[in-house]
């Protein structure tokens, strides 16, 4: 079993846009082989932070849905939107 975090910054003005976008990603990732949950946290700390928090049963299903045509056309508007690069945190359990 996998995590992987993703970690994203957005001014307030692109903040709706963002997480309509996210959304968008959380519908089309259900029913994908391997998927187990997902969650998306906004920082309290620091205003315009969001983390979405992905569960996978292990990191093939992950890589296979990281790969795919649907999640990087996607993951292209998100980083458009932004104006930069998505980064990614993949933890494993012991």
């Amino acid at each position: 079993m996998i995590r992987i975090h993703i970690r994203r910054r957005v001014s307030e003005d692109k903040q709706q846009a963002l997480m309509a976008l996210i959304n968008q990603m959380r519908s089309s990732i259900v029913g994908s082989p391997g998927y187990v949950s997902g969650e998306t946290l906004k920082r309290v700390d620091q205003p315009g932070e969001i983390l979405v928090i992905s569960k996978w049963q292990s990191h093939y299903y992950w890589s296979q849905w990281h790969a795919s045509k649907e999640r990087t056309a996607l993951q292209a508007e998100i980083d458009e939107l932004l104006g930069e690069q998505t980064n990614y945190e993949i933890y494993e359990y012991e």
